[in-house]
């Protein structure tokens, strides 16, 4: 039987993970919080993509805690430096935040933008197949606007009742836009939720982008790389709809 090694032992055979070194007495808060955003940024760099959290691959939660994370990090000790460091990754210029690995939030490094864009703008059949009324209307709102906030949407009035949760979460997870959080002026949680072509404009990203099918034999590689190493059997959306 094939024994798999743990996403540390891993860091630390790439050299990213530093060994445990029991002649530093003391380390500051403030070099935890460094070190732990350098760590993640550095895996991601070396992977491609990464986790906010996992049972099994690596994960920015699994990272910082030095463990596989089960359930929600929030309950974790370590809750604090996780939100910390996914918010400084957040506002990084080499890292992207979207639903790509088995529909969870996954990182995606900056040399992996020109595949994702080159899937999300594609409107594949497995992307629009199946999609819901509220979730169709949605992305007409959101294709004619460019951009918009999940608490400014006007939606037709049949639509009225609609929760934005659900028709958001369809689009996202499909990869049919953007979204990115953040506090409205009441310090409510909302989302802005854009196509994929105003996010590159935002972004400043205007890299060639290779055909769909190239792009998704990229990601697919990555993946089944990382799944074998790690005896996982995480999945792509295309390749979920199969």
């Amino acid at each position: 039987m094939k024994s798999f090694v743990s996403p540390i032992q891993l860091l630390r055979r790439w050299k990213i993970y530093p060994p445990y070194n029991s002649n530093v007495p003391f380390v500051s808060v403030e070099t935890f919080a460094q070190s732990d955003f350098e760590l993640v940024l550095k895996t991601l760099k070396n992977s491609g993509l990464l986790l906010e959290t996992d049972a099994r691959l690596p994960s920015v939660s699994g990272l910082i805690a030095g463990e596989p994370v089960r359930g929600s990090w929030w309950t974790h000790p370590r809750s604090h430096e996780i939100f910390a460091v996914l918010q400084r990754l957040a506002d990084h210029k080499e890292v992207l935040i979207t639903k790509l690995i088995s529909g969870k939030v996954t990182l995606v490094h900056r040399k992996l933008w020109p595949s994702i864009l080159s899937i999300g703008t594609a409107r594949e059949g497995w992307q629009v197949r199946g999609l819901s009324p509220s979730a169709r209307v949605l992305l007409k709102m959101i294709d004619r606007h460019r951009e918009t906030r999940s608490d400014k949407l006007a939606w037709p009035p049949k639509f009225k009742s609609v929760r934005p949760g659900p028709p958001i979460r369809e689009l996202e997870i499909r990869l049919l836009i953007h979204t990115e959080e953040f506090h409205t002026e009441s310090g409510a949680h909302a989302k802005l939720l854009e196509t994929w072509e105003c996010w590159a404009k935002r972004k400043s990203f205007s890299r060639k982008v290779p055909e769909v099918v190239n792009a998704k034999q990229i990601l697919e590689e990555r993946l089944s790389t990382l799944n074998e190493l790690f005896g996982a059997a995480a999945e792509l959306p295309w390749t979920r709809s199969r």
